[in-house]
């Protein structure tokens, strides 16, 4: 029975009562009913005999009149909130006794109190003491409870801050990824807008060198004719030097395009830049100081190093025009890590060009690579230096970019990707003269083929080349030219413009050698983007404009061999 109670895992009871026989009658009881005890032999002891691990305390009145009650009220107020220790007080039912119970106030003292009052019996002690030990037991389900409740909260608690932690963590990562994506959504805007201005001046180019091809060729002609009179072949040779200028102004309009057709190939950027030392220093004069920093030893790109070279003196001379009373220029290589969607290795090779001039402002940064635009005075730039170095590096695979701030000077750095270094480089043996030796051996005195879709172009070609002393024959589109070779027309060299409207040149091309294997090809061009030629056999691509002595050359270089030459009899043959 006493054990269905549960009083064995309370604690003690403590028991003082140290006059008469209440302490042997109690212990016999407590002993009897196994309730754990603990008898104190004077009142000093109960302070320190009371703590969290006692069940409850069973006392003699008489036996608080000795003690030191404040110290016991102390005591118990020092308890946790959890715990309020029951205590059973055995009083008398005299008058004295009761007067002591007023003057002691007990139930103050001790808060949680049971008075039992003499004489009782054995069960009301014991059900006294029951009760107070389950109100002990209640408590320290209420401790238990509590600390639960206290470790849940701290649990809570804890995962709250790390929600908090995660949540603000991912605020950072959302804030991050939005700037990225404005970051992105920028270039993308930029390379958009880029494209088209790209693809408009290549269009416009193209179009600029069919004229100059004219152009040059008419005046060609007029310089052979004029030559006795030395004022109008001054004014002719002026007219010649305008024009070539103008060609210069569209390879670079092509350049930026990406149009220039570049000659790719590994390139050791420590040594490309190294070698330019002297150049760059002439070019920036004495009033810059030039330091360069070279960090990408060993490193190698895939670029065409003419044009490469091209594109760090044009940042360095921009530099030095930003810098009117002198100043420092720095060139820069390195290798970084990269994370863009322009660079696919992943691993890229930099060339900064950093100058302490004047500086863009956000506006003046917005539009630095555009054609044509520029912050110099009339005639001091064409606005083409930055349009042209951004054409050469995207043509490369990799990309331009700046940091400028008015008055802080300005970085423009070009960003390439990085390869492996070649372990040798294969020679492109030439097949298009032995191809034309061929056909001359084998077909003598055949006049040429001209088909180009500009009539002015057209006209300039086929008199520049009877004046040289060959035989023309004329097309106006690549499906007539054809259709002269497959009625058999003899033809010793085919000179064919590549854009053109129906069948553009390689596809006349493949067409007249799949009838004429080996046929000799020039393509005249305007674009600078033909890769679709490389595929053309025998075959060599002139850029337009052109002069017809470049043309005579490559006639030539075509047509020498064992057999004889075209026939150089000046006859015109009209489709």
């Amino acid at each position: 029975m006493p054990e269905a109670f549960g009083v064995q895992d309370i604690g003690p009871l403590l028991v003082l009562a140290p006059t008469g026989e209440d302490a042997i009658l109690a212990a016999e009881l407590l002993e009897r009913e196994a309730i754990p005890f603990r008898v104190l032999e004077h009142s000093r002891e109960l302070c320190t005999a009371i703590d969290d691990s006692i069940g409850a305390v069973l006392v003699a009145d008489e036996a608080l009149a000795k003690a030191d009650l404040a110290a016991l009220h102390a005591r118990l107020e020092a308890q946790p909130p959890w715990s309020d220790l029951p205590f059973v007080v055995l009083t008398r039912s005299d008058s004295g006794a009761r007067r002591l119970l007023d003057e002691l106030r007990l139930p103050d003292a001790l808060g949680n109190v049971m008075f039992l009052e003499r004489p009782f019996s054995a069960l009301t002690l014991i059900s006294a003491v029951r009760t107070a030990l389950r109100a002990r037991r209640r408590q320290r389900q209420v401790r238990d409870q509590m600390a639960e409740r206290a470790a849940v909260t701290e649990e809570l608690t804890r995962s709250q801050e790390q929600l908090e932690q995660l949540v603000a963590e991912r605020t950072r990562s959302l804030e991050r990824a939005m700037e990225q994506r404005k970051l992105t959504e920028a270039a993308l805007a930029r390379a958009q807008k880029m494209e088209a201005v790209g693809r408009l001046t290549g269009g416009i180019a193209h179009d600029f060198n069919n004229l100059l091809t004219a152009m040059v060729g008419s005046l060609e002609l007029l310089q052979a004719r004029v030559a006795h009179d030395p004022h109008a072949a001054h004014h002719a040779d002026i007219a010649v030097q305008a024009a070539e200028r103008g060609a210069k102004l569209t390879a670079q309009l092509l350049a930026f395009s990406r149009q220039q057709r570049l000659d790719l190939r590994p390139v050791d950027v420590n040594a490309l830049v190294r070698n330019m030392d002297r150049l760059v220093t002439r070019a920036v004069g004495s009033g810059v100081e030039v330091r360069f920093v070279l960090r990408a030893e060993g490193s190698w790109v895939v670029a065409d190093s003419n044009q490469l070279e091209l594109a760090i003196l044009n940042l360095a001379i921009n530099a030095r025009d930003a810098m009117n009373n002198g100043g420092m220029l720095t060139i820069t290589t390195d290798c970084i890590a990269i994370d863009d969607p322009a660079i696919e290795t992943g691993e890229a090779v930099t060339i900064a060009v950093a100058d302490t001039g004047t500086g863009m402002s956000p506006e003046v940064l917005a539009h630095a690579f555009e054609p044509f635009y520029t912050t110099k005075g009339l005639g001091k730039g064409t606005g083409l230096g930055l349009a042209q170095v951004y054409g050469i590096a995207r043509q490369s695979g990799g990309d331009v970019r700046i940091e400028s701030e008015t008055g802080h000077g300005t970085t423009v750095c070009i960003v390439l990707p990085r390869v492996e270094p070649p372990l040798r480089q294969a020679a492109n043996l030439p097949t298009a003269a032995r191809a034309g030796a061929e056909l001359a051996g084998r077909e003598e005195r055949m006049p040429l083929l001209v088909i180009d879709d500009d009539p002015a172009v057209r006209e300039t070609l086929v008199q520049g080349l009877e004046a040289e002393g060959f035989a023309v024959i004329e097309a106006a589109d690549g499906r007539t030219g054809l259709a002269l070779v497959e009625r058999g027309a003899p033809v010793a060299l085919a000179v064919i413009d590549f854009a053109m409207p129906g069948l553009n040149g390689a596809e006349v091309a493949r067409g007249m050698q799949r009838l004429r294997p080996g046929l000799p090809i020039i393509f005249a061009s305007g674009y600078a983007e033909t890769a679709a030629l490389d595929s053309i056999s025998g075959a060599i691509t002139l850029r337009k404009p052109f002069k017809i002595a470049d043309l005579t050359r490559a006639i030539r270089h075509l047509l020498e061999g064992p057999g004889a030459p075209a026939d150089r009899s000046s006859r015109r043959l009209q489709p």
